[in-house]
This record gives structure tokens, sequence and C-alpha cells, in this order.
């Protein structure tokens, strides 16, 4: 069992700049790897970044590679989403997630979710 936690959303500017914490409970948490998915009023829930249990594999959806970036601290059990540049279309409710699928991108294939925290972002 793992839970998760996620914490330092807000309100902030187009061009600003947040930082995502999530932290894990569980002994376990380097072998799963962990997502960010986010999910805007209305739409479904969408894959953001995710990064292997080790570390050394990130991905990113389109829409935030270059502007985001996702790492981890095994010996804290914690998982970070830098995010800069953002834009109005960046609003959402952010989520992070754990899997031992090595599937990462895929939502479906993550066991474990976050309460979620919102992000918002003014033009």
């Amino acid at each position: 069992q793992v839970q998760l936690v996620e914490s330092g959303g807000g309100l902030v500017q187009a061009g600003g700049s947040l930082r995502l914490s999530c932290a894990a409970s569980g002994r376990t948490f380097s072998s799963y790897a962990m997502g960010w998915f986010r999910q805007a009023p209305g739409k479904e829930r969408e894959f953001v970044a995710a990064i292997s249990a080790s570390g050394d594999v990130t991905f990113y959806a389109d829409s935030v590679k270059g502007r985001f970036t996702i790492s981890r601290d095994n010996a804290k059990n914690t998982v970070s989403l830098t995010m800069n540049s953002l834009k109005p279309e960046d609003t959402a409710v952010y989520y992070c997630a754990a899997t031992q699928s090595t599937t990462i991108r895929v939502r479906t294939k993550y066991d474990y979710w976050g309460q979620g925290t919102q992000v918002t972002v003014s033009s």
C-alpha cells in the first residue's frame, strides 16, 4: 500500500513558476515509478510527466516538454514537479500517482493516487 499526498499548488500568473511535491508513505517507494497527471474542468485526466523507479528515465507530455521537470528523491520518499513558464491552459488539479508497471505514461496502469492539488494560472 502506498499513500500519496500532494502539496505546492496555488494561483500564479502566466509566465510564473510553481513546484509541486508529493510525499509517499511506505518503505517500498523506490520500487514504484511515479507520475503526475492533471485534470481540468470538463476534461479527462491526462498524463503530464513520469519518472522511473530509479529516476534515470523520464517522460513528458508534448504540451509541457521543456517547461516542466519531474524529479524524485528515494531517500526522502518524494517526487516533485517543477513547472516553469506556466500558461493558463496548465490550470487543472494535479495528481501524483504510483505504479509498478513499466508502462508509465498510461493512466490506467497506476494503482495509487493522491488527492490532488489545484494549480490555477491567470492570464
